[in-house]
Formats: C-alpha cells, sequence, structure tokens
C-alpha cells in the first residue's frame, strides 16, 4: 500500500484559495445585506385616515431623488423610488385599521387544519365551483 504525501506548496495554494473564496463571499454579502438609502422610509410610513378608513401612502414628493445624470446640459427628471410600491402596498390592506389597531391573533385551529387534510386524503373534498375562472393546464 503507497502512502501519498502531499507537496506542502499545495497545501498552501490551496489554503490561499480558500481565503480569497471567503473574503470574496464576505464582500459580496456586505453588497447583498446593505441598508436602504437613506432618507427611504420603511414600510411603518403607510399611515391610516380615521377619517376616510383607508390606508395613505406617503407623500411622493418627499421620496425624490434628484438625478446626477445629465442629459445635454440640463438635469434628467428625479425619480421618486419607492412611491409605487408603497402606494400598492397600501392599496392591498385588506383592513386597513389594522395599522392602528391591530385583531389579536387567536392562533391556528390545529383540528380545523387536521379535518381539511383528512377530507382530502379521503377523496371528500369539494370540487371547485364550475363558474370559477381556474382552468386545467396542459402542456
Amino acid at each position: 500500500m503507497a502512502i501519498r504525501s502531499e507537496h506542502p506548496l499545495r497545501r498552501h495554494a490551496s489554503r490561499a484559495v480558500a481565503a480569497c473564496a471567503w473574503a470574496a463571499l464576505a464582500a459580496l454579502g456586505g453588497c447583498m445585506s446593505g441598508h436602504p438609502p437613506f432618507g427611504m422610509p420603511d414600510a411603518s410610513a403607510i399611515g391610516y385616515d380615521a377619517r376616510t378608513g383607508l390606508a395613505r401612502a406617503p407623500d411622493c414628493a418627499a421620496l425624490e431623488q434628484r438625478s446626477q445624470m445629465i442629459d445635454a446640459g440640463r438635469a434628467r427628471p428625479g425619480v421618486s423610488f419607492g412611491c409605487a410600491t408603497y402606494g400598492n402596498l397600501a392599496a392591498m390592506l385588506a383592513r386597513p385599521a389594522d395599522l392602528v389597531a391591530p385583531l389579536p391573533y387567536s392562533g391556528a385551529d390545529a383540528a380545523l387544519g387536521a379535518s381539511a387534510v383528512r377530507r382530502y386524503d379521503e377523496g371528500r373534498a369539494m370540487p371547485l365551483n364550475p363558474t370559477s375562472t381556474t382552468t386545467s393546464v396542459t402542456h
């Protein structure tokens, strides 16, 4: 049985490669987990108007960032990053009053979930309504 010995330079080279790989991952990881730009509000910027009962997105003018680009001597218009996102989030809230007075969470109903799975396993699940807009897809 032959014993294979590794050359010392090969061992050091593999350590150097591993160290470079870890350094690259650390550098890229820092880029991916950066903080949002300064001046950008978080989701708590979506407000609630008690008079109308609707969620209210933040003012888009406050989100505008001036463009650093110049086109033929004129500055390009600024962009309100996040304005559409916050407006869409405000529009999607099913119960906007939850922003200021959320209902308490009563917990999951395990018995109800188990009975639904049991009905499905036994083939007793109700089929979809025939007027449903869902269709089967065949490839």
